[in-house]
């Protein structure tokens, strides 16, 4: 098989695995707490990542890395771990998986607005279209404005999980554009400093959980299969795909969860919705695949 037609499939299989993702985590919510199934979650995937590293020649980066590089790559855990993982748990605890989605699809427009502040990337005028389209079909998705009250809290804590995202992803790709530091090393220590705090924090705020065979069979399958199996996977295709074909691939989320939601929460998405998430798709593509051409 061509290696970029497999590099190709084992993509779209990491973004499968993603998707379903929401699934086992709205199925967990039902029973254990938002923030410290989430720490569990990344805690579990650190450790594992952790014992990869300690048999990858990286690992001996980590002794010469400043004081400076460690509070670069913490702050990086702190805000794309415990912010924006913790955020998309708890507004997954309040609100439909095919809303979240939609509000999480707009990580890259807010990505490409920050840039021009932290990045001096100003948007090309075809990434100024795609923001509008992506305006443009949220506001599709959510015309007429009827959401619950029961709902505001959730759509709140999603905003400030695309905010941290942002950032995160801009902060990100300040450490990694200079490919000073093998990947493996700014994963496990930013995914251990966040989901120490997560777990922390998850602990102090929701006491301790009680978690059924059930339960600890959806975090181990999340932590293992669908975070540290699928980014070292994710991690070996980007070596055969180009940044644009792997933000092409990455988008078809917006795409599965509806259908998983759907098919799997018993969650409702009407023609307008439909509609309205396809426009925010088009744009939010548009935005990205410009912004990684231009990175």
């Amino acid at each position: 098989m061509n290696s970029r037609i497999k590099a190709i499939i084992q993509a779209l299989f990491v973004v499968f695995l993603w998707a379903t993702s929401w699934v086992f985590i709205k199925i967990g919510l039902q029973d254990i707490p938002p923030l410290t199934f989430a720490g569990l979650r990344y805690m579990i995937a650190f450790l594992c990542l952790l014992i990869v590293l300690l048999f990858n020649k990286a690992k001996s980066e980590i002794g010469s890395l400043s004081k400076q590089k460690w509070g670069t790559f913490i702050l990086l855990g702190f805000l794309f771990y415990a912010t924006t993982q913790g955020a998309s748990f708890v507004a997954l605890y309040y609100l439909p998986a095919v809303t979240v989605n939609l509000i999480w699809s707009f990580s890259s427009v807010a990505v490409a607005l920050l840039g021009i502040i932290w990045l001096a990337e100003k948007p090309t005028r075809f990434q100024w279209i795609g923001i509008l389209l992506a305006l443009l079909g949220a506001a599709i998705y959510f015309y007429p404005v009827t959401i619950p009250q029961a709902q505001y809290f959730g759509v709140i804590i999603a905003l400030v999980g695309v905010g941290a995202n942002a950032f995160s992803s801009i902060l990100g790709r300040s450490i990694n554009r200079i490919k000073e530091h093998h990947p493996l090393v700014v994963t496990v220590i930013s995914m251990g400093a966040g989901s120490i705090l997560l777990v922390g924090v998850g602990l102090y705020t929701e006491g301790i959980p009680i978690i059924d065979i059930k339960g600890w069979g959806i975090i181990l399958l999340l932590a293992i299969l669908n975070t540290a199996f699928a980014f070292t996977l994710w991690n070996h295709t980007l070596r055969t795909l180009s940044a644009v074909e792997s933000s092409i691939i990455n988008s078809t989320m917006l795409i599965w969860i509806p259908i998983l939601a759907v098919s799997f929460m018993g969650e409702t998405v009407t023609g307008k919705a439909i509609i309205g998430l396809v426009i925010v798709g088009i744009g939010t593509l548009i935005v990205q695949v410009r912004m990684e051409k231009n990175t």
